[in-house]
């Protein structure tokens, strides 16, 4: 299986902010970015290894700072590392002014794919190289991430284990 560049999964969808997309702050609203920080990954995801690939893990979404009616919003996604059958997406938004033309980075994400076979199990993905200095840096940092990923999947399944699934009204 052939490594692909971070540039072959790269995705990147700008738009405008408006009254619909925003809550009672008149900033973009959390779950509104979440939807499209998931969608926009999945594309990355797929693209990468040209397979049905699952949402394993939302890792993290950075909210830096906020984004407005006034602002366009633009997402960026691409693979920045990879394990056997796991794929991680990074998605960085970036908000830019539309008057004054001031841009910054308004928040960033990591999520974790499983790329699945035709009977839907999980399979072999292509390696990543990087090329950018930003690829880099995030590929020579995606095996600590990994890690933390492993550790906090065990935890969240001990938890788990403490819940009940009965009904809350019985």
């Amino acid at each position: 299986m052939e490594a692909k560049t971070c540039n072959e999964s790269r995705v990147v969808r700008t738009s405008r902010i408006f009254p619909n997309d925003v809550n009672n702050h008149h900033t973009l609203f959390g779950g509104k970015l979440m939807s499209d920080v998931d969608m926009l990954a999945s594309i990355s995801a797929t693209r990468h290894c040209r397979r049905e690939c699952v949402t394993a893990s939302t890792d993290s979404v950075d909210f830096l700072s906020p984004i407005t009616p006034k602002d366009s919003v633009c997402f960026e996604s691409f693979v920045t590392w990879t394990g056997t059958s796991s794929i991680e997406v990074f998605v960085k938004i970036i908000a830019e002014n539309l008057i004054s033309g001031d841009r910054k980075i308004a928040a960033t994400a990591f999520l974790t794919f499983v790329a699945l076979d035709d009977n839907g199990k999980p399979t072999a993905v292509p390696k990543i190289i990087p090329e950018t200095e930003e690829e880099k840096k995030l590929y020579e940092t995606g095996h600590e991430r990994a890690e933390k990923r492993k550790q906090h999947r065990k935890n969240s399944k001990e938890l788990a284990s403490y819940f009940t699934t009965s009904k809350p009204w019985e």
